[in-house]
């Protein structure tokens, strides 16, 4: 045998070819079966559990699990190691004709594969001719022929007494791909036609026929298998062009980094498709040219070398080979990949302060102000675990004044003052602070003294509020305390003891204006009585607040409340209650409960006592009182029968005091008739009947009053009328006009009208017919829109003066009468119907023209307009 030759057959031809001089693309291996079909010769009788083979797989580095299955889970099972086992007893009889199908599923893809098991019986292979079996021919791909290339002879021993036909098929031959194989029909001579390539098909399974001239077959088909012998033409290929890994700085040697891959399209069972790796560079070269080894055969990288350090170095740059024949530089094909490795930070470095002591100030009593920030460097990546400071104090505030949050944008501490500080009683603060990362450091890294820092706070002195002690304070004292009496001091405390200041107190709420507060000592007095029983007073507690103000620039003041609880002392008699009940004239049982009504507390109030007055005489006649307990008592009649109305009982109440206080108070009782029921039927009659002597000379008052009016009104009118009477005017006053015209409530426009034009006066009939509006829409004697035409003064008229001069007259007399109101002046009133079929009264007018209408209508109006009857209705002479 030579180098990259196939194995030699019966004809001592041995098939060889040459390392290709230019690789070609390697396509990913592609997993499955190693054979399409297998055929498995089983013996007659086959025990149950008996493996019969073993089914093997190329999986190509799949990582998933491979589950294998069979097509007749009755007769057979396939354990997940592939080998096939007999289910049950077989015999020969039973073994099935079809075959066996075995599928293969990846559990993480589900991808599928399926090969195909023949049985075959042992007894059937004995019989077979040794000239008719052909063992698998095994073909080197790429081949240069010449083609056709002669791969075996087949013959049949039948061909001695007859003619043959020989045939092949499957694919490859009469099935696609089709042409790559022939054969002679006559010598039986199969030959290939064309290079073959494994990668693409590396067998094939062709079936070889024998049949005489007539076409009877004369042999039984023979199974012919072609192997494609594969040569070295693929070159490796990384399944990435550029790897990514990361290491943690601080990395012992051996420790595991990344694994890079590659796949070549030849046959990884031959030299040809087995690969090695290896290195061939490192950038950059620190601190040695070695930090890392790859595993040759699995293509996994790991350090060998201490050192890495991120702030130093934060990334590596790998170059890696890999090559096929088992990495034979002579023979092999090689590629290249890139690897980088990124070195991550781990928390090696810790927070360092840039200075021993940081300087702050705060005013006193200031809360949530940032005193000082405490800037820190720290070398590891930023805005990480390992970067992030977290501050402590860890000395100078027992108190907890202070805390230091961190800054998440300059990772700074914020010294923050949480509590109120005195001045009074500490003027500085100096703290410890100590600096650390959100996460420990790494194993073997030890804090260094630059972690810790000191932190001097100034307190700024300010100038503080007074305060009462105690707030509020509480004193007890009588009601009852009369005016400028002294209650207590109730003064203030000012918290600055290194300020020289005054303090002057005011009242700041005293909502009965009952004390006085000294302004200079706190001194508080009365200036009123107090009363417990004031509207003022809550549950016994008087509240007053007080303002202290000190002198400081700028001044401050506070407040204080003094709470007076009042004792109660038999200040109030008692009243009665109800204060208003009601009886019936019968009453059955007559009597009526009452109690009594006491400002004051126990034991200054209950039990009372009561009693009636002595007087009036009639009280005590007609009335009992009968007490029940010590708080109620009975009022009832004495006599069987009394008149409705109102009665005014006197009872004389007295209280429980240490020093009793009576008093006489008045029960108001309305006695009435009553229904069956008890209830009032004549509550008029009783209010009538109840009126007091107080109200009956009101009644008298008034009448009298009402009198008084009417006589003055009498009085009034006749002088009125003699007025009237001394008038002199044109005409009798039993004619005069405005008695019969003007009776109305409105006075007219009063000043304003003192200019009239008596033109506008004219007669009914002289209107024009477009200037009347219709019933209902304008009023007959309302005055026209339009002008009206002008008529002539009349030259004679029956009565001595003109009715110009009549309307003058009377304008004066209303004029000077100051009761009458302007009977001239154009009055608007209310439409009240159709009106007079004379037309209005303000139409009249004394020209001439007017004398074609009749005015004998107006002696039906009364005495009154006969003279208007007389001046218009006669002629013109």
């Amino acid at each position: 045998h030579y180098p990259n030759c196939g194995p030699c057959y019966k004809n001592n031809r041995c098939f060889c070819t040459t390392i290709a001089a230019e690789s070609r693309g390697a396509p990913p291996c592609r997993p499955g079966f190693s054979e399409d079909v297998y055929k498995v010769v089983v013996p007659d009788i086959t025990e149950k559990g008996q493996p019969l083979f073993n089914v093997r797989f190329v999986s190509c580095g799949r990582g998933g699990l491979m589950r294998f299955e069979c097509s007749n889970p009755s007769d057979f099972r396939i354990e997940a190691d592939g080998v096939l086992y007999a289910a049950r007893t077989l015999q020969r009889s039973t073994l099935p004709v079809s075959p066996l199908l075995i599928t293969a599923s990846d559990t993480a893809t589900q991808q599928q594969w399926v090969a195909q098991v023949r049985l075959v019986p042992r007894h059937q292979l004995k019989r077979m001719k040794r000239d008719w079996v052909i063992p698998p021919i095994n073909v080197p791909e790429n081949s240069r022929g010449p083609f056709p290339q002669e791969l075996v002879r087949i013959r049949s021993d039948h061909d001695k007494n007859r003619s043959l036909r020989y045939s092949v098929t499957g694919p490859g031959a009469d099935q696609p791909p089709t042409g790559i194989f022939i054969i002679d029909p006559i010598s039986g001579e199969l030959s290939v036609n064309k290079p073959l390539d494994r990668e693409h098909i590396p067998n094939f399974h062709l079936r070889a026929h024998a049949v005489d001239l007539n076409g009877n077959q004369v042999e039984n088909p023979i199974d012919i298998v072609i192997n494609v012998i594969d040569m070295n033409d693929n070159r490796p290929e990384f399944t990435h062009q550029i790897w990514n890994g990361t290491v943690p700085e601080g990395s012992k040697p051996g420790s595991f980094v990344m694994t890079v891959t590659a796949v070549d399209k030849d046959d990884p069972k031959t030299a040809n498709g087995m690969l090695r790796y290896k290195i061939l560079s490192q950038n950059p070269e620190s601190p040695t040219s070695n930090m890392f080894t790859i595993n040759n055969k699995t293509g996994g990288i790991i350090t060998v070398a201490a050192g890495l350090d991120r702030e130093k170095v934060p990334q590596y740059t790998l170059i890696i080979q890999a090559s096929d024949m088992e990495g034979n530089p002579m023979y092999g094909l090689s590629n290249t990949a890139t690897a980088v490795i990124r070195v991550t930070d781990i928390n090696d470095n810790p927070p360092e302060f840039t200075a021993e002591t940081f300087f702050g100030e705060v005013p006193e009593n200031r809360v949530n102000v940032i005193v000082a920030n405490l800037t820190v460097t720290d070398k590891d990546q930023p805005n990480t675990l390992a970067w992030n400071a977290v501050y402590k104090i860890t000395g100078g505030d027992p108190t907890g004044r202070f805390s230091v949050p961190t800054d998440p944008t300059t990772n700074e501490g914020l010294v923050t003052v949480v509590k109120p500080i005195d001045y009074e009683t500490s003027r500085t603060y100096v703290l410890t602070v100590e600096a650390r990362n959100e996460v420990p450091l790494a194993k073997g890294i030890h804090t260094p003294r630059q972690s810790t820092a000191t932190v001097s706070i100034r307190v700024i002195d300010v100038n503080e509020s007074p305060y009462f002690e105690p707030n509020p304070k509480f004193i007890r004292l009588e009601e009852g305390m009369m005016p400028d009496s002294t209650l207590t001091t109730f003064s203030a405390q000012d918290p600055d003891r290194f300020m020289q200041q005054t303090i002057r107190y005011s009242k700041l709420s005293d909502p009965a204006n009952w004390l006085r507060i000294d302004t200079n000592t706190g001194r508080i007095t009365t200036i009123a009585i107090l009363d417990r029983e004031s509207p003022y007073v809550k549950n016994n507690l008087y509240n007053a607040t007080f303002l202290a103000t000190d002198n400081g620039i700028p001044p401050a003041s506070g407040t204080g409340t003094l709470q007076i609880f009042l004792l109660d002392i038999n200040d109030n008699a008692p009243r009665v209650s109800p204060q208003e009940v009601e009886i019936c004239e019968k009453p059955d049982p007559n009597a009526i409960n009452i109690t009594a009504f006491d400002g004051d507390l126990s034991p200054n109030a209950g039990p009372f006592a009561f009693e009636l007055a002595n007087r009036p005489a009639d009280v005590r006649r007609n009335w009992t009182i009968t007490r029940i307990s010590g708080d109620y008592a009975q009022v009832s009649l004495k006599i069987g029968f009394l008149e409705s109305g109102i009665y005014e009982i006197p009872i004389i109440i007295t209280d429980s005091g240490n020093l009793p206080m009576s008093n006489t108070s008045y029960l108001r009782i309305k006695v009435c008739q009553c229904d069956i029921n008890g209830d009032c039927t004549d509550q008029q009659h009783i209010m009538a009947a109840g009126l007091g002597t107080g109200a009956i000379i009101s009644i008298l008052l008034c009448i009298i009053i009402l009198l008084i009016l009417v006589l003055m009104f009498v009085v009034w009118m006749k002088r009125r009328d003699k007025e009237r009477q001394a008038k002199q005017l044109l005409i009798d006053p039993e004619d005069d006009v405005r008695d019969n015209i003007l009776k109305y409530d409105e006075e007219g426009g009063g000043e304003e009208d003192q200019d009239y034009d008596l033109s506008q006066l004219q007669q009914p009939d002289t209107i024009e017919p477009d200037a009347i509006k219709p019933v209902g829409i304008r009023r007959l004697d309302e005055r026209p829109l339009h002008p009206e035409p002008q008529y002539p003064m009349r030259s004679a008229a029956p009565h001595p003066g003109d009715i110009g001069d009549f309307i003058n007259e009377g304008l004066k007399a209303a004029d000077n009468d100051p009761t009458a109101p302007p009977y001239d002046s154009l009055l608007v009133f209310d439409y009240e119907g159709s009106g007079s079929t004379a037309g209005s009264l303000s139409s009249l007018n004394s020209s001439s023209s007017g004398g074609d209408q009749d005015y004998d209508y107006l002696n039906d109006w009364g005495p009154r307009f006969r003279k208007l009857a007389d001046m218009y209705g006669g002629s013109d002479d």
